[in-house]
Formats: C-alpha cells, structure tokens, sequence
C-alpha cells in the first residue's frame, strides 16, 4: 500500500515539474524573439518544423510501397524459377 501512496504523490510533483519546464520554455523562445535576429531564428526553426513535418509525411508514404516493390520481385523471382526449364525452345525444321 505505501507504493500506491508514493505513485499518488508523485504525480502532483510531475504535473508541477513539467509545467515548470513547459513555462521556461516558452519564455525562453519568447526572449529569443525579443533579441536581435532572434525572430529570423524563431521563424527557421519553425520553417525547420514544418519542412521536417512534411518529410515524415513523405516517408511514411514510401513504406506501403517498399511492400509492393517486395512483392512483386518475390513474384518476379517465383516466375523466374518456373520459367527457367522451359526456356529451351524446340529447334524448327529446316
């Protein structure tokens, strides 16, 4: 039972930290706005974010087709071995 306390405990000072942190954070991207050339850094970074966003996106739409490329040489190699007997063709008559 005192391990449930402890967890009960603990979760109003994680809340407390985290939001500690998320505060400092924002006030830190705030003075960087507020500095000389800090805004140009801001907009970058969030360019930055944007542009990485996109990528992902882009990326996560190549893995359903790295399945299909997979199977279709794994067909490709089937019909390859089925085909390798028969590739010999009767000699026509002259």
């Amino acid at each position: 039972m005192p391990t449930t306390q402890s967890k009960r405990a603990a979760k109003p000072a994680d809340k407390d930290l985290i939001t500690r942190l998320t505060d400092a954070g924002e006030d830190a991207i705030q003075r960087l706005g507020e500095l000389p050339g800090g805004k140009t850094m801001v907009e970058a970074a969030a360019t930055f974010r944007a542009r990485l966003d996109e990528l992902a996106t882009r990326i996560r739409a190549i893995d359903p087709l790295e399945k299909r490329v997979s199977a279709l040489e794994k067909r490709l190699a089937t019909l390859e071995r089925k085909g390798k007997p028969s590739t010999r063709s009767p000699k026509e008559p002259s």
